[in-house]
């Protein structure tokens, strides 16, 4: 079973949605739920990065999300989840992350309008288990104004938005998506399917 994280930092209507449409099996995890029982986790966000971390805190989600990574189970991070696997952002001065993958989320650098908003082709740059049957320029949602920054060992795929932007990354058993899957129609459903489809 997939364990969707709701911590207050984005509506969650539109994953479990996608989801269902993919029959897969779910469960929305709040404030002291056990995670325990769950074999992958999605971790959804929008918004500002201190308050997403703030509230992974206070909701006592921070250590179950690093004991389920550290355990090898399949975690996927998404837009603002995906920033949160790394180990700071600048976003509202620093703040430290979950440290999952090595790096840190700066501000675009670019003369373009800022938030990155609407529809953007993907190239990939690495396959991993996420990108299987994902074409070349795929195009996908995304609505975001910082980046992530690592090496380019962890990120399998980009963006171009006047800067490089990682769109799709990976460590291991930790996946994230810098665009929104569940809104990213046909390439978002294979994207979301080949993670349900993990082996975990």
């Amino acid at each position: 079973m997939i364990g969707v994280i709701d911590s207050n930092i984005c509506n969650i209507f539109s994953l479990t949605n996608m989801l269902k449409k993919l029959n897969a099996s779910y469960q929305v995890i709040q404030k002291g739920d056990s995670f325990k029982p769950f074999a992958k986790l999605l971790l959804p966000g929008v918004g500002a990065y201190p308050k997403a971390m703030a509230n992974l805190a206070e909701y006592q989600m921070i250590n179950p999300i690093i004991e389920h990574a550290n355990q090898g189970k399949p975690l996927l991070g998404i837009c603002l989840g995906m920033q949160l696997l790394f180990e700071s952002s600048t976003e509202f001065g620093k703040t430290p992350g979950l440290g999952l993958i090595p790096g840190n989320n700066i501000k675009i650098q670019t003369s373009f309008v800022l938030p990155h908003m609407g529809w953007n082709n993907l190239h990939i740059t690495q396959q991993n288990a996420l990108t299987q049957g994902l074409k070349e320029d795929a195009d996908v949602y995304f609505v975001h104004s910082y980046r992530v920054q690592t090496d380019d060992q962890y990120i399998n795929a980009v963006a171009d938005y006047g800067d490089q932007i990682p769109a799709l990354v990976s460590k291991q058993n930790i996946y994230g998506t810098q665009f929104h899957p569940e809104k990213s129609k046909k390439w978002g459903e294979v994207i979301l399917k080949n993670f349900i489809d993990l082996k975990s």
